[in-house]
């Protein structure tokens, strides 16, 4: 089993890809399957946490480029800067992990989306948000503590 103990850096040429959805790049300590269909495991430092576009060394010399798997998301579009507010605040209120995005080619034009819930959307229908379902890859912000997670759209 190819064991990968440490990031490698941006520009390392990879030969290998591991996809994983959110819920596995949070954790310092896993076995996966890369996508080819070798076993690895992945030992990092606790607390570590992956994102999409990390490359992972192992003791072998392979290098992985670590890929965000699509899921099943609730994606929020609200164009009034209130609502955006109030849909943020009650998520949040819920501890729910979010990626929220701004459009720049627009006057204002938010999005919010998170592991699609349908508890959460009926909430956010009624304060009249309009919530669609969608399967993409998930990278929620990594909170004040976490050193934020930056989009750049």
């Amino acid at each position: 089993m190819i064991e990968f103990n440490q990031k490698a850096e941006p520009t390392a040429k990879h030969n290998a890809t591991v996809t994983l959805p959110i819920d596995k790049r949070v954790k310092s300590r896993l076995r996966v399957t890369l996508d080819d269909g070798r076993d690895a495991g992945i030992i990092l430092n606790r607390g570590d946490s992956l994102l999409h576009g990390d490359k992972l060394l192992a003791s072998d010399g392979t290098v992985a480029l670590v890929q965000a798997a699509p899921e099943a998301l609730s994606k929020a579009e609200v164009t009034d800067r209130l609502l955006f507010a109030r849909a943020a605040y009650h998520l949040g209120n819920r501890h729910v992990p979010v990626e929220i995005s701004v459009k720049s080619d627009s006057p204002f034009i938010g999005t919010i989306s998170y592991l699609r819930d349908h508890v959460l959307d009926e909430m956010l229908a009624g304060l009249g948000v309009v919530v669609t379902t969608i399967d993409e890859p998930f990278t929620p912000e990594a909170g004040a503590y976490g050193g934020g997670h930056h989009h750049h759209h």
